[in-house]
């Protein structure tokens, strides 16, 4: 999303932060600099600091569960094993914040999830991987634009 809109992220207290306008409504993305168990105290500092509430946060994450280049935003729900998300709910105590998921699949040997999680992706896999990258920051747009009930009729299924 943020080189869609042509800027750049500036790295700032838990997170690396990045800002724009669109349409008249502020953006301010977070990549938190925490590690992913603790992405909860990056979450909170920035709502804190921007004064967001959790009706007005997307929390994008990778999904092992759905398959690569599949995308489902929900407006709450539980964090589905994800430790990321698990955080966000623990520290923010709610699980009402939308998510956006973005499948990865899971092509990976038996332990070592990791190593695929973390590693590069394949030759084949890198066109899918960017246009659900694409089509996942359309979707962070249109929450932003029009809330999580149209950006979800919008970009589910």
């Amino acid at each position: 999303m943020a080189a869609l809109q042509g800027v750049a992220f500036d790295t700032d207290r838990h997170a690396d932060v990045a800002r724009f306008s669109h349409k008249g409504r502020s953006f301010v993305l977070i990549k938190p600099s925490t590690f992913m168990n603790l992405s909860g105290k990056a979450v909170a500092h920035w709502m804190k600091q921007e004064k967001i509430t959790p009706d007005h946060i997307l929390v994008v994450v990778d999904d092992l569960a759905l398959d690569l280049g599949v995308l489902r935003m929900r407006g709450q729900g539980s964090d589905g094993g994800h430790n990321g998300l698990k955080s966000i709910t623990e520290t923010l105590a709610t699980q009402s914040y939308a998510r956006l998921r973005i499948g990865i699949g899971n092509n990976f040997p038996k332990g070592r999830q990791s190593d695929y999680v973390l590693g590069p992706w394949t030759g084949d896999e890198i066109p899918l991987v960017t246009e659900s990258m694409n089509k996942g920051a359309m979707a962070a747009l249109d929450f932003g634009l029009m809330g999580v009930t149209e950006a979800m009729n919008r970009h589910n299924g």
